[in-house]
């Protein structure tokens, strides 16, 4: 879309997203939406008691650099209630509550960050046995990012697991290396397959504008690294969903104009020619077609909370509905929309109605 029309960041940047974004409350509608899909659970943790901490100490990297994290510790009384219930939390996260493997496991670290809009906390879990340790992630429960990662779990290649109770939302880790860092360390390493990335960078970007998903500048992505038969597959995958459909500037909502990403959208355009971005892009939106078509009741049930949902202000929305009506050259429907939720219907249908019309045909000649 936007790469071919526009050969690069102009040298004037759009307006950077909200320095400090609100927490939306999660509505009824969307809490029920919560409930009947098995997202909220009952923790033994919440977010409120990890803050409950006695002091934190900076964390650095091996560099000396610091990395906006903090180590934090808590009194003896108080740690022995968060060991416990974080270990429960882990086993419903990864074996649906099992607790016959949690003697075996226990929290290594807890970090606190206080940079950016979901102050997370992350949880390192350890393995007695073998030392092996994963992460995942506390967060208070903002109906923006619950609405992010539904999406991502339904339209993107990718699964998501994250539950909620009341106002607490935890989160997998999502493994891969951070953007920045791929674009400091990986970019321009020998063994990178610069077109399969650039072919990969098209398409998240397309990913991205079609379900509205702004802010992803490089550091709000990982990009995963697959050996394949005789070289590497790489997919990138957005880690901040605090900005899903919330911004007004249509340019926000494409990770090409962040000068954070100029090194990717340099290396799409080198080594991929017009013809090769479209099909790409059509790709994309194919598949996405073919996944909302299979979640069709999920991802309507969603969309019509969404659409009488807050997640974003009245300006920020008239902004957008501007915008994206001019980008599609003046369609009236995106003029009667009234909410983020309503723009966001809209968008899917604008982008993907080609391909979804032909769903039907595809169906029926597989079973001639």
């Amino acid at each position: 879309m936007s790469l071919i029309q526009n050969a690069g960041i102009p040298d004037h940047q759009p307006d950077k997203p909200s320095r400090k974004k609100p927490i939306f409350p999660v509505s009824p509608g969307l809490r029920n939406y919560l409930n009947h899909h098995g997202r909220e659970v009952k923790l033994p943790v919440s977010y409120k008691d990890l803050l409950h901490y006695t002091y934190a100490v900076p964390i650095m990297d091996k560099n000396g650099k610091d990395t906006l994290w903090e180590s934090v510790n808590y009194d003896m009384r108080e740690w022995n209630f968060i060991r416990e219930g974080l270990v429960k939390i882990y086993a419903i996260l990864k074996t649906e509550g099992d607790l016959s493997f949690s003697k075996h496991l226990d929290v290594a670290r807890i970090d606190y960050c206080t940079f950016g809009n979901s102050h997370p906390f992350r949880i390192r879990i350890v393995n007695k046995f073998n030392d092996n340790y994963d992460h995942y992630y506390i967060k208070i429960a903002d109906a923006s990012r619950i609405y992010g990662l539904e999406l991502e779990h339904i339209l993107s290649p990718n699964r998501i697991t994250f539950f909620t109770h009341q106002n607490t939302l935890v989160e997998e880790h999502i493994p891969g290396v951070p953007g920045d860092v791929f674009i400091k360390n990986y970019l321009d390493a020998a063994d990178t397959n610069k077109i399969r990335l650039a072919k990969e960078f098209v398409k998240f970007n397309e990913r991205c504008f079609v379900r509205l998903l702004g802010d992803m500048r490089s550091y709000n992505f990982v990009v995963d690294i697959t050996p394949d038969i005789e070289d590497f597959q790489y997919r990138i995958r957005a880690i901040d969903f605090d900005q899903q459909s919330y911004e007004g500037r249509k340019n926000l909502y494409l990770p090409q104009y962040f000068k954070e990403n100029r090194a990717f959208v340099d290396l799409s355009l080198k080594h991929l020619n017009k013809d090769s971005i479209e099909q790409y892009q059509a790709e994309e939106r194919t598949l996405m077609t073919f996944r909302l078509a299979s979640a069709r009741y999920r991802i309507k049930d969603l969309l019509d909370i969404m659409s009488t949902d807050t997640v974003s202000s009245t300006i920020k929305v008239e902004q957008l509905r501007n915008e994206l009506s001019a980008f599609y050259g003046n369609p009236p429907a995106f003029l009667k929309a009234t909410t983020m939720g309503k723009l966001l219907k809209r968008n899917l249908k604008q982008t993907l109605q080609k391909n979804l019309l032909l769903i039907p045909k595809i169906k029926s000649r597989s079973e001639d």
